[in-house]
């Protein structure tokens, strides 16, 4: 029988597919646009290749391998620079406002949720938030590699203390503390290649109102507008109430001057590009960076005196790595095909926009936060010596959410695209001249998904321990880290089931057997309401990372082939990313609060989102 997303039950049956209506109509159809002008489109320095139904491998003759490179060539800076805030109160016709202000030149936005609740007039006054701004920008000399030309990258650019223009800046927000973040969109609109010159930037994955989500069809530049946004413009003013999901169920009072839950914290987060059909070409292009969240219990500071602090490694010696993998043609030049639905699977891990790069570390703990910014590529990451034997390290955060407590003595750590994890290493027990190595053991030659661990692996950065800290190393690792708010026996047994299969079709990616039309709402969410979702991967070909915007979910029970297994012990907290291996199911609990509008889910391998798997759900 055929039957609408809207349509749940309370059995924990996984169906298989259950929609057999129609394919939804593409909205604005880009990417038949795409397809049918695709030689004229993907100029150098992209690439066409085959419209193959097995997948692209590493020896393939359309797509050779990436040129080799000498490593350690290039080092990381010893630590990172936050963007600066910028005064955008300064120009009285420029200051942010709760209406989109396209009278000079920004985007038709709706309006921002709760504006008036947050500040209480139109428009921001002195010191009611952080202000920053950034701008998408071509910058046509970046090098990856010194055996590398210089070439072509799209970044965010702002300012940072030392630097005038740094691209892809980390941000440093705080709990109670709003932010405003004003993105221009000054990316070439004659550009060729792959990539498309709009916009829409997606902070994954903070309690966020709608219109500064980085909804798909809100992609925007000065000459074009997304399907769901009212015009184009020159920038987008983005409103980021950092407060704890759950604001309206713990209201903000004398006891809690942050309002919402705080087990919801957020720690490790990130901001990348989300444009319709073009989220893997413009992310791949270098529109990724982090922003880090700090409250009063991972404070940022570990001289905290706040007895409540953690005290976990702070700034200089708290240090984000984002991993992304790309491949190169015989000149060295970075290539994409936006048009496979198989991708392009890179062969190089670039780590920070690097090549094997080194990152001289001082003798004390260190906090690292590790991203998989995709496109396609998964990890398993192990910390090694230079005789290739496994040194330890304390994994104290999955998704951005610290863990109930800390997994000691770990020696791997295995990330989807879009998966983080935060880990603590002790760099004191190494004598000075000390090298270590990040090595990925993780064997993958198809966009679909991993094969299996495979030794020794690459190595994709070295670390070499080079001096004595300047101070002593007064962070910690509690043996507790931040509570969890599970549901209750009662809650689960109220709670509504939603199924959703992700599976192939048509030469394409599919959630329910439907493709993404981001003016179509496969569900409607009563705002306040609790769900149980299922997500059904019946495929033993491919894996498939599901990303659920806004909110984070419990995973309640995980299925192999339809036979229950354990949960990961790292996936026992709070995450927005749930790993679908072949064969595999997920039944997690989930709430949805405080914000209403439209969101998405899809999986975060980006070429399959692309391809279109992907979901609009609107809490209503």
């Amino acid at each position: 029988m055929n039957h609408t997303e809207d349509n749940f039950t309370q059995s924990s049956t996984l169906d298989a597919l259950q929609d057999n209506t129609p394919d939804s109509p593409p909205s604005e159809s880009r990417r038949a646009f795409f397809k049918t002008t695709g030689a004229a489109i993907l100029a150098a320095p992209a690439i066409l290749t085959s419209r193959k139904s097995n997948a692209q491998v590493t020896d393939d003759p359309i797509l050779p391998p990436s040129p080799p490179t000498t490593p350690w060539l290039e080092e990381l800076p010893e630590a990172i620079e936050p963007l600066k805030q910028t005064d955008l109160l300064a120009d009285s016709l420029l200051i942010p406002q709760g209406e989109a202000n396209t009278a000079q030149g920004e985007c038709g936005r709706a309006k921002h949720q709760r504006w008036d609740e947050f500040f209480g007039n139109p428009v921001l006054q002195p010191d009611q938030a952080d202000t920053y701004e950034l701008k998408a920008k071509a910058i046509t000399d970046h090098v990856f590699h010194p055996d590398y030309p210089p070439q072509l990258t799209w970044n965010y650019i702002g300012h940072t203390e030392n630097d005038d223009h740094h691209p892809n800046p980390t941000i440093f927000a705080r709990y109670g503390r709003p932010v405003i973040l004003r993105l221009h969109n000054e990316l070439p609109q004659n550009h060729t290649g792959f990539g498309s010159p709009e916009i829409s930037v997606h902070l994954h994955n903070l309690h966020t109102p709608s219109e500064s989500d980085g909804f798909p069809g809100d992609y925007f530049s000065p000459v074009k507008s997304g399907p769901t946004l009212a015009s184009p413009g020159m920038f987008k003013d983005q409103f980021y109430p950092n407060v704890y999901a759950g604001y309206d169920e713990f209201p903000k009072g004398p006891g809690n001057p942050v309002g919402g839950d705080k087990r919801e914290a957020l720690g490790t987060l990130w901001y990348h590009d989300h444009t319709l059909d073009f989220t893997s070409a413009n992310a791949s292009r270098g529109m990724a960076a982090f922003y880090l969240l700090f409250d009063n219990i991972d404070s940022g500071d570990e001289h905290d005196p706040n007895p409540a602090a953690l005290r976990l490694p702070s700034h200089p010696y708290d240090y984000p790595l984002l991993f992304q993998d790309k491949r190169f043609d015989a000149g060295g030049i970075h290539i994409f095909d936006q048009l496979d639905s198989e991708g392009t699977l890179g062969d190089k891990i670039v780590v920070n926009g690097k090549i094997e790069p080194v990152l001289r570390v001082a003798r004390r703990k260190y906090r690292l936060r590790l991203l998989n910014a995709g496109p396609s590529r998964f990890y398993q990451f192990h910390l090694m010596n230079a005789a290739n034997s496994s040194q330890p390290f304390t994994y104290i955060a999955n998704d951005g959410n610290l863990l109930r407590r800390p997994l000691l003595n770990q020696t791997r750590i295995r990330l989807a695209v879009a998966e983080r994890a935060d880990i603590v290493v002790d760099f004191s027990q190494y004598p000075l001249g000390t090298e270590l190595y990040l090595v990925n053991r993780l064997h993958q030659i198809e966009t679909r998904g991993p094969e299996g661990v495979r030794s020794p692996g690459t190595r994709v950065l070295k670390f070499i321990v080079d001096r004595d800290p300047l101070e002593p190393d007064v962070s910690q690792v509690p043996s507790t880290l931040r509570s969890l708010r599970r549901p209750t026996t009662a809650e689960i047994a109220a709670a509504p089931v939603r199924k959703w299969t992700f599976a192939r079709k048509n030469g394409m990616w599919s959630i329910n057997d439907r493709f993404m039309n981001v003016n179509s709402v496969r569900a409607h969410i009563a705002i306040g309401s609790s769900e149980i979702w299922e997500l059904h991967n019946p495929s033993g070909g491919w894996s498939h990372p599901v990303h659920i915007h806004f909110e984070e979910g419990i995973i309640l029970k995980r299925f192999k082939s339809g036979v229950e297994v354990p949960v990961r012990a790292h996936e026992k907290g709070r995450k927005d990313i749930f790993v679908l291996g072949p064969n595999e199911s997920i039944r997690l609990f989930i709430r949805f609060r405080d914000f209403h509008g439209k969101y998405v889910m899809h999986c975060h391998n980006l070429i399959h989102e692309d391809h279109a798997m992907m979901v609009r759900w609107d809490i209503v």
